[in-house]
């Protein structure tokens, strides 16, 4: 395995506060995974065209990779029509992961942030970005990792407390909720990748079982902010640094966490 080595991501100085840009827009727990993402795309070869695949509502678009992406592409019409409105790419197109409307070798770089662990049968998915790509062209995209329960605080407090049965539950419950049908290793995606006809370049693992636990927990705290969105069409109706400032400052030490040797998600470079 020598091909895939571990990444220490630097963090170009210049670089926008990703952190503050997603958390006035976003709960918390979203801002701070989506902002330590954010940062990974800084500096990284992105040929063009670009494809942003399961876009969502185009918000991490906006932040990560601002005017880059050329087409969105999504198969939930309600966030495509969001990121219609922000205009964060030229063409939002709805459309199935695993029958890509473009013709083979359009794309020089496809991104999927956080999407592939909810696509049941993914290995579809990762034949047509292949597909898509042209020769050289690079597959970027993120997923839960095989630690991705162990790192919850729940379940680490059931395990120390010998209710084995209860916290294996609780992972099954909280994957649910997420909507994860994949937390795997990053051999087993290498594998997938290179079963669709992609080449994995290198990986890292990223978030830390206290960055977990926030994003754990977060899911509660975060209700108010759903309900504004459905009532306000926003999920924070506050956006001033005075009203954020005492969530900012807990999240921060572990937005400016460096990757480490094992993590709650990882990060792949792949090429065609």
């Amino acid at each position: 395995m020598d091909r895939y080595l571990f990444l220490r991501v630097v963090v170009q100085m210049n670089a926008p506060d990703f952190l503050w840009l997603h958390l006035k827009e976003v709960p918390a727990f979203r801002a701070l995974l989506r902002a330590v993402e954010a940062r990974f795309y800084q500096g990284l070869e992105m040929p063009e065209p670009i494809m942003d695949l399961g876009c969502g509502d185009g918000h991490f678009a906006s932040v990560a990779f601002p005017g880059r992406a050329w087409v969105g592409l999504d198969p939930e019409w309600g966030p495509l029509k969001e990121a219609a409105v922000r205009r964060v790419y030229r063409w939002a197109i709805q459309a199935d992961g695993a029958h890509l409307p473009f013709p083979s070798g359009f794309f020089g770089t496809v991104i999927s942030n956080s999407v592939l662990e909810h696509i049941p049968p993914v290995e579809a998915v990762l034949r047509e970005v292949a597909r898509v790509l042209r020769p050289g062209g690079y597959f970027l995209f993120c997923s839960p990792s095989h630690r991705f329960v162990e790192f919850l605080s729940l379940y680490r407090l059931l395990r120390r407390l010998r209710q084995q049965g209860l916290a294996e539950s609780y992972g099954r419950l909280f994957n649910r909720i997420s909507r994860h049908h994949h937390c795997d290793a990053p051999e087993i995606w290498a594998a997938r990748l290179e079963q669709a006809g992609l080449r994995p370049l290198r990986w890292w693992f990223y978030f830390s079982p206290g960055a977990t636990a926030l994003l754990e927990w977060g899911h509660l705290y975060g209700l108010p902010s759903l309900l504004c969105k459905k009532l306000f069409g926003r999920w924070i109706l506050a956006p001033w640094r005075w009203s954020l400032g005492p969530v900012e400052r807990i999240l921060r030490p572990f937005y400016e966490e460096p990757p480490g040797l094992e993590g709650a998600y990882f990060f792949m470079i792949a090429q065609r």
